[in-house]
Order: structure tokens, then sequence, then C-alpha cells
């Protein structure tokens, strides 16, 4: 009897001491809120562009801990668009992506370092041509709050690069084309 009285008592006891988690938010690709896209040199006087149609991704924030945030996130590499149907053959072809053998490109967080100001470094493995390297996700919050439908949304802007030899990639583009420039856009609704 004195234990039914007292259970009320542990159970605010529990809560009280266990510590606040951060919010899973699941990335708005249905919505076409969130978006890859790159660049990468070309022959040394330009630059193509291009983007992933198709990814998906998860990821957890706590504004007042923002050292906790995770982030995965799935590409399916023949997505590929540089807005030219043929370039986009190539790219997906062994000579390139061979995205036969290699479909998905995957990023999975390992920290966070918050600087300060809304911004930070995601640092993480990406998976790409099947190999594993570390990768450094320059971040940037742009806003966080309640949205028209009921839901609540946070969004964040990232840049990277990547350094194609890296990851084994053996085509041969000349020295201004084994790195590629990311520009994130990521908007995520609370699960």
């Amino acid at each position: 009897m004195i234990f039914q009285k007292l259970k009320p008592f542990a159970l605010i006891g529990a809560l009280v001491a266990s510590p606040i988690f951060a919010a899973d938010y699941v990335i708005d690709t249905q919505g076409a809120h969130a978006s890859i896209n790159f660049k990468i040199n070309h022959l040394g006087v330009s630059y193509v562009a291009g983007r992933f149609n198709e990814f998906s991704g998860t990821y957890s924030y706590d504004a007042d801990r923002p050292e906790d945030t995770t982030l995965e996130v799935v590409i399916n590499t023949a997505s590929v668009d540089s807005n030219h149907a043929e370039r986009d053959r190539h790219i997906r072809s062994s000579d390139f992506f061979n995205v036969g053998q290699f479909s998905e490109a995957r990023f999975v967080s390992t920290s966070y370092e918050d600087l300060g100001d809304g911004k930070g470094v995601m640092s993480g493995q990406l998976t790409f041509l099947g190999q594993t390297q570390p990768v450094d996700i320059q971040v940037e919050k742009v806003g966080e709050g309640q949205d028209p439908w009921g839901g609540y949304r946070t969004g964040f802007i990232g840049t990277a690069e990547l350094n194609l030899p890296d990851f084994g990639a053996d085509f041969n583009l000349g020295p201004a084309a084994e790195i590629v420039h990311l520009d994130l856009i990521i908007e995520g609704i609370r699960k």
C-alpha cells in the first residue's frame, strides 16, 4: 500500500533524473524541401553542376544540446542529374559511379562540433564507390518552428568537399576535377 502511494513520486523522480533527448526528424524529400547539389571542375575552365534527385535521411537535433546532433543520409547514386542525359548515362556507367555495383552512397555521422551562433562541423563516415572515408560537413542552422500543417521543422545548410581518389575513383579528368564540392539543403519534419 505504501508502494502504491509512492509510485507517482518514483515516476516523477525518474522523469526528472532522465536526460532530455534530442527530437528525431525525417528529411523532407517528399515535399522537395531538401537537396544535395554538387559541382566539379571541367577541364580547368569551368564547372559541371548537378544534383542527386533521390535520397532519404533522418537526424536528431536539440537546440540546447547541439553536440548531440546525429545524421544519416542514403543517396541513390543512379539519380545523379547534371541536366544532360548522355553525360548522366556515362556518369552512371562503370567508367564513373558504376551504379550497377554501387547503387547507393551513405553518410553516417560520428560527432558534431558546435561552433556557436548556429554553426558547427558534422563529422562522419561516407561510403561511396565501395570505399568508406571520413568527411566533415560545415553546417549552419537556417531556422526552426511550426509549419502551417501542424508539424515542427528545422532547417540547415551544409558544404563539404570530397577528394575522389580517396574513394578509389580512378577516372582521370585532371587534378582540378578530383574535388567534388557539395552543397546541402536539409529541412526536416519532427517525427
